[in-house]
């Protein structure tokens, strides 16, 4: 019979130790620095969606975004859904925002050109339905002036372009200007936003990624540099929501329009048939939730598509309406099945 030897003294005080150091560092450190890990099956009451352009899920898994590989770790994460094709940046957001193929919202390529005689996208949005469905708000953060068509202004939406035509308008801009905004409209006191709150929906749009990748090449210092100052980004607008209280209660989603160059088969950029110059675009991006009541450490098995992301972020906050999207929530992301918040005006509508 074999007898399980008993260690010394000095063994059994290291062992003690490091345990020490392990509870320590779970439970201090999230108060030093960094964002503690989000688990709970409480119900999601804000979201946060990044729209990224030009990001490979390739890029992420490497290493090259750490604060972004963190979340799809800890989180949930397919690399492999995909956007509308081609994945053009303003009918692909038009696609995100509606749920609905270019075909029915009418977006098409034409409007990648800023016509200012053009009016308001028609089709309802998801913001649009937040508000019937639950009387929730939606900020919203852009940099690309040609968006701007797509979101028609409500008292539920507080929008904000900060475009290529201004230089200063960077990703580490973009996060100073949304935690101040976040700042100003928990105040109580206004400063003329539309928004007296956090809002329910927080989309922030980030291309800087592509127009850096297009302009000065895909393995660039400079593109790596965009990949870095977008992830950092990312981390500091949830550590403003951390600030504020109330990340516990946030879903974030990453999600692309696009993502790098489409490769030949040879292994080369293949360029676009019409513009020899710029490269076709990927439409294979990341999906990635984290969060409120988000499964931690779980691939998506269900086929994803960019369409996805306006009727998952209904589920997660307990809304449902009937519209006519081509769109389905990827339930299997979700730790408990939300409770159901719709008010008594969608509810009417049924009938």
């Amino acid at each position: 019979m074999s007898t399980s030897q008993i260690p010394p003294p000095q063994h059994r005080r290291g062992k003690r130790m490091r345990c020490f150091f392990l509870a320590w560092s779970l439970v201090c450190l999230p108060l030093i620095g960094g964002t503690a890990s989000v688990a709970s099956a409480t119900q999601a009451e804000y979201i946060i969606l990044v729209v990224l352009e030009g990001v490979k899920s390739t890029s992420i898994q490497s290493g090259a975004t750490p604060n972004l590989a963190r979340l799809a770790k800890e989180g949930v994460a397919t690399w492999s859904a995909h956007s509308i094709a081609p994945p053009l940046t303003v009918p692909a957001m038009a696609s995100l925002l509606t749920g609905l193929q270019v075909e029915k919202h009418r977006v098409t390529a034409e409007w990648e050109t800023y016509d200012f005689a053009r009016s308001f996208m028609r089709s309802p949005t998801v913001f649009d339905y937040m508000d019937l469905a639950g009387g929730k708000d939606t900020g919203v953060f852009l940099m690309d002036e040609r968006l701007y068509q797509l979101v028609r202004p409500e008292i539920y939406v507080d929008s904000q372009v900060c475009g290529y035509t201004k230089p200063q308008c960077t990703p580490e801009r973009a996060s100073a200007y949304i935690k101040d905004f976040l700042k100003k409209v928990t105040s109580e006191k206004g400063y003329g936003f539309r928004l007296f709150g956090v809002p329910n929906l927080l989309l922030v749009h980030l291309p800087t990624a592509v127009k850096v990748g297009e302009k000065y090449g895909w393995d660039s210092e400079k593109y790596s540099d965009a990949l870095m100052a977008i992830d950092t980004t990312v981390e500091q607008i949830i550590q403003t929501y951390k600030e504020l209280g109330v990340l516990e209660k946030t879903m974030v989603i990453v999600t692309g329009l696009n993502s790098g160059p489409l490769s030949s088969p040879a292994g080369g950029v293949k360029p676009v048939s019409s513009s020899p110059s710029s490269p076709e675009l990927d439409a294979t991006i990341p999906w990635i939730a984290w969060g409120a009541n988000i499964k931690k450490n779980h691939p998506i098995t269900q086929s994803v598509s960019l369409l996805d992301t306006g009727a998952t972020i209904m589920y997660a906050l307990g809304l449902e309406t009937y519209t006519e999207w081509d769109s389905h929530a990827i339930g299997e992301i979700f730790q408990t099945v939300p409770e159901r918040r719709t008010t008594g005006n969608e509810l009417q509508n049924k009938h």
